[in-house]
This record gives structure tokens, sequence and C-alpha cells, in this order.
């Protein structure tokens, strides 16, 4: 019961490495495995699709960088960064 436990901590260490890589986690024997880790896994995925759905992406504007580059000639260009 000891070594479960253990694979489990194990693979929830290696878990964040492991989360954007569908074909690595596809192939981890220990998901397979263990329903424990499967299920977590599925939570923390649900998890993820809802947090994108609330906080969608979205792209600025064509001209945004144009704008920024206008502001930017306007305030004299750019400057070299301060050295502390």
């Amino acid at each position: 019961m000891t070594e479960d436990i253990t694979a489990c901590q194990q693979f929830q260490l290696q878990l964040p490495e492991l989360i954007g890589s569908p074909e690595v986690l596809e192939a981890d024997s220990h998901l397979h495995d263990c329903p424990r880790c499967r299920a977590l896994l599925t939570d923390l995925e649900t998890i993820a699709e809802v947090a994108r759905d609330l906080f969608p992406c979205v792209e600025p504007a064509d001209e945004l960088w144009e704008q920024i580059e206008s502001a930017l000639w306007h305030d004299g260009g750019p400057r070299e960064p301060e050295v502390n």
C-alpha cells in the first residue's frame, strides 16, 4: 500500500510538466493503473477548461502596435533603459 502512495506522490510531482503533453500522459503507466490519479487529472483538465472559458484569450487589434509605436515617438522616441 505504501508503494502505491509513493507512486501517486511521484506522479503528482511530475504532473505540472506532464499536463501539457497528452502523448506523454497517454504513455504513463501509473496513470493507466491508478484510478485516483486518472480522476485527479480529469478534474484538473476540467478546471483548466472552465478557466479558459471564463477568461477567453482576446487578440489585440491589428493597429495596436502602430498605436504603441506612435505613442513612443510622440513622447520623444525610445530611450535607453535607466541604470540604477
